[in-house]
């Protein structure tokens, strides 16, 4: 990431820093006495699980449809995956609901922030891409144009839909190699992405929900 791209990216995560911190305070309270668990950690405004309203411990599994409406928010906890889920969107969860073992998303519209089991292979799916990634972090926003991915930390292997010879795999320890991935038309169908719209500090409470950390020292990141 560059100097400019990361000081940038600063900005925009301090302003929206306070509101942040006030509700991971919250949920870091709660794991401190046992009380988070799989399922729902905290919902927002107006999200809906299969049409109905979400509440806090409500069961997600694959096979489950998670809405979330203007303003709204959701994280939450499948099995040993953790997903923060923005608001505007609706994303398709698929895999062994049994076991609660998520193997795809398809991001339709909107937004959402994972972190994976390490050495589990997944797959994202959106309308212009398709990201297989094992153990990682990884934010993906999609617009009707395009979708934006971060590889947050671990290796991801990124393929645009309409031109799969297109594709290219990226490692990265800290957020170093965002992409834009586009539909078929375009004069790229991947180009270089700023960070944008997630932060060290969402991930760090997703990686806590399921008692993990992130694989980065955040006090190198201030």
């Amino acid at each position: 990431m560059t100097g400019n791209s990361r000081r940038d990216w600063l900005k925009c995560a301090a302003a929206g820093g306070a509101a942040l911190a006030v509700a991971m305070a919250r949920l870091r309270q709660a794991l401190a006495v046992g009380s988070v668990e799989a399922g729902i950690a905290r919902a927002r405004g107006d999200v809906r699980v299969n049409g109905q309203a979400a509440r806090r411990g409500m069961e997600v599994k694959p096979g489950d449809v998670v809405v979330t409406g203007r303003d709204a928010e959701l994280v939450m906890v499948v099995g040993r995956d953790a997903f923060l889920v923005r608001a505007n969107s609706r994303v398709e969860f698929s895999g062994d609901a049994a076991r609660l073992a998520v193997a795809a998303l398809r991001v339709v519209t909107g937004a959402v922030l994972s972190v994976f089991e390490p050495g589990a292979r997944k797959r994202i799916q959106t309308s212009t891409a398709s990201i297989g990634i094992r153990g990682t972090g990884v934010y993906v926003e999609v617009d009707e144009m395009r979708t934006y991915v971060c590889t947050c930390y671990g290796e991801a292997e990124l393929t645009p839909v309409d031109d799969p010879k297109a594709g290219e795999t990226v490692r990265t320890t800290h957020h170093d190699q965002p992409r834009y991935i586009y539909p078929k038309g375009m004069p790229r169908m991947i180009e270089h992405a700023p960070v944008i719209n997630h932060t060290d500090a969402e991930l760090v409470l997703l990686e806590s929900l399921v008692g993990r950390k992130v694989p980065f020292d955040p006090k190198n990141y201030p």
